[in-house]
């Protein structure tokens, strides 16, 4: 065999040779995350190459590497974000995706929230801001919209949003309190001003009803139940609002120690609403309050059959009968 063929051949083998190299290399970085579920990657602000190097890794293993490989090699860095990955992204899509920013929004859930306390703590498990952030950003944004401390919770409806990880403290809230006003269109306006009540008075109102009873049809009757009391110009007496108080949702009995606390909260010390919402109510208990059908009941009482329902009555015998049959479970049960 000639020279020239030798060489010839050594070019090919050569040649051949790095094709199969390039085909793996590429194999490689174009094979999909073989992971069975979704993870998300998240780059905080602060985050550092290796930060972001040890995210990656963590969360997507092999593919994660690459992917990080490509970033450094390519001179791009991680942008500030939460990112989805979904099985089948191979590292040069994840690679591109984290170095352009392109996040994820991320669903923001809350319901069943008593305190700003536990919907600062909800929000900052969920994005990138703590919870003290939250309330800071409250404090600036609630009191220029009318709201003061007490009514806070008032500023927002239970529901599922979407916001991207790294939204400011400011921006959330604001956003948040712009669906509750356009919750409060002028047609709900009108019916809570017809009951004598504001927005915000009206959530009060429906915070209690919500605390009394967890049947959802029960509501607009207890809601108005406390509105023919706030009209008659008798004391509330509600017991969600001596537990709020005495800070234990959880009595099952209110004692004459319960009663007696002392706290703008507590309705049978004091006349009139609280200060404040008892809990973040939904809209649908909001609505319930707005469209609830005139009644004449001024008093209630949990149902003997623990059941969750009540005994509604107009006069007081009718509730004393009903008072002395639960009480009588209760002693039966033990419940003290």
């Amino acid at each position: 065999m000639s020279k020239k063929s030798i060489i010839l051949l050594s070019v090919v083998a050569a040649v051949a040779a790095i094709a199969i190299v390039g085909v793996t290399v590429f194999v490689g970085y174009t094979r999909g995350y073989d992971g069975e579920s979704e993870q998300w990657v998240y780059v905080g602000s602060n985050a550092s190459p290796d930060d972001v190097s040890r995210e990656l890794k963590q969360r997507l293993g092999d593919t994660g590497a690459k992917a990080d490989k490509i970033m450094r090699l390519s001179g791009k860095e991680a942008v500030n974000g939460a990112y989805l990955i979904e099985p089948g992204m191979s590292a040069i899509d994840i690679a591109r995706k984290i170095s352009r920013g392109a996040q994820t929004p991320i669903k923001l859930t809350f319901n069943n929230i008593r305190t700003l306390d536990q919907l600062a703590s909800r929000v900052g498990e969920r994005l990138e801001l703590d919870s003290l952030q939250f309330m800071k950003a409250c404090d600036e944004v609630l009191p220029g919209a009318g709201f003061t401390k007490p009514t806070y919770i008032a500023a927002f409806l239970p529901d599922t949003y979407e916001f991207y990880w790294t939204a400011s403290p400011e921006s959330v809230v604001k956003r948040l309190l712009d669906y509750r006003n356009r919750f409060w269109n002028d047609e709900r306006r009108a019916k809570a001003k017809s009951l004598g009540l504001t927005p915000v008075q009206a959530a009060t109102v429906a915070s209690i009803a919500e605390e009394e009873t967890n049947n959802a049809e029960e509501r607009g009757v207890v809601a108005r139940l406390y509105m023919n009391r706030l009209n008659r110009g008798m004391l509330l007496q509600a017991d969600p609002t001596v537990k709020y108080a005495v800070g234990d949702f959880g009595l099952r009995r209110i004692t004459g120690a319960h009663l007696a606390v002392a706290s703008p909260y507590n309705t049978y010390k004091n006349s009139g609403l609280p200060p404040g919402p008892i809990r973040m109510p939904s809209a649908r208990t909001l609505d319930a309050l707005l469209k609830s059908k005139p009644h004449n009941y001024i008093y209630m009482c949990a149902k003997e059959d623990f059941s969750g329902l009540h005994n509604f009555a107009s006069d007081f015998a009718t509730h004393q009968k009903n008072a002395a049959r639960y009480r009588k479970e209760l002693d039966r049960r033990k419940i003290r």
